[in-house]
């Protein structure tokens, strides 16, 4: 195989393993390109290749996508396959049979590779509303954000990061992994969402306060319920946050307002003189909705600049969305 062509078939399993681990849509994989490539090679080589990165992985294989998506994906592959050879593959069959047999869950599993070599794992719902919330699932302003830490570590090492609507947890898993923080405190108002994060800290090998971490690398992570309508600043001076961050919390009016209130309430809390630095994540889906935002900040008397955006994707999302990252200065 050429140099060329084997950067070119390793890029492609790249992108299928990326893609499948966290359970991306199906028609954001580079269909085309296997099909081309299937079309020049005379043998299944290939396509076993792409089931070892994908469903047989071995983060798949302890923590599995939901049933339903690895069911369509076997079965996309089986087309692709089909179209090209007339000779079955078994092992495709055979992973899809064992599928067939499994029973749906209500939730699966999405995992991200980190430069690192590690990687996290979140248990997410399998409905984008589950539960009356949509912190159940990962947004692309998560990744985005995570993205840019890990690029930026220095910001986060050393320091105690609280993180406003953490969801399912993926931007402060990622910091707690790669930018080692002296202490992470995830927080959530609804119930259900709390739950879930506490669920995917312990499974990333990260331990809760009162546990002692015998990892001396290791943050102290807890999980705060944090509800921003009736937050006081006594509450939040407690943290002693030295950064605060939020990802795609920006959704509707309320929420812009209610988070305002609370952004007010922190710079109030002075540690050493010195109010926390601040980063907000967003996806620029309605212009208006952010018009509105910093137009609360300038009203709040929060300053307010565009961090430049970062070229490397590390992870896989919309790479047609517009996203931002606003550094505040309370």
């Amino acid at each position: 195989m050429a140099p060329e062509e084997s950067a070119g078939t390793e890029g492609l399993l790249r992108s299928f393993e990326r893609r499948f681990l966290a359970a991306r849509a199906l028609c954001s994989f580079p269909w085309q390109s296997l099909e081309e490539k299937l079309r020049n090679s005379s043998d299944s080589e290939l396509l076993m290749d792409i089931l070892q990165k994908t469903v047989k992985h071995p983060l798949c294989v302890r923590h599995p996508p939901a049933v339903k998506y690895v069911r369509c994906f076997l079965s996309e592959l089986i087309k692709k396959h089909e179209a090209v050879h007339t000779e079955p593959l078994d092992e495709l069959y055979e992973a899809l049979a064992e599928v067939l047999t499994t029973k749906e869950s209500i939730q699966g599993h999405r995992s991200y590779l980190l430069p690192s070599g590690d990687s996290v794992t979140l248990s997410e719902s399998t409905a984008i509303v589950s539960h009356g919330t949509t912190g159940l699932v990962t947004w692309d302003a998560a990744l985005y954000l995570a993205e840019w830490a890990i690029e930026n570590p220095a910001a986060f090492t050393h320091r105690i990061v609280l993180e406003l609507g953490s969801g399912a947890g993926l931007t402060g898993l990622a910091i707690c992994k790669t930018c080692h923080p002296r202490a992470y405190i995830f927080s959530d108002y609804h119930s259900r969402v709390l739950e879930q994060l506490r669920g995917n800290v312990l499974l990333n090998g990260l331990l809760l306060e009162p546990g002692i971490t015998t990892n001396s690398e290791s943050p102290r992570v807890t999980v705060a319920h944090l509800d921003w309508d009736v937050v006081t600043i006594s509450q939040l001076s407690a943290f002693q946050p030295d950064v605060v961050i939020a990802a795609d919390v920006l959704y509707c009016p309320e929420v812009i307002l209610s988070l305002v209130k609370v952004l007010q309430y922190l710079s109030s809390c002075l540690k050493d003189q010195r109010t926390p630095d601040v980063f907000v994540a967003f996806t620029i889906r309605n212009p208006e909705t952010c018009q509105l935002f910093t137009t609360k900040l300038g009203q709040a008397g929060i300053r307010w600049e565009a961090v430049p955006p970062h070229n490397r994707k590390l992870f896989p999302y919309d790479e047609h969305s517009e996203m931002a990252i606003l550094q505040l200065t309370l």
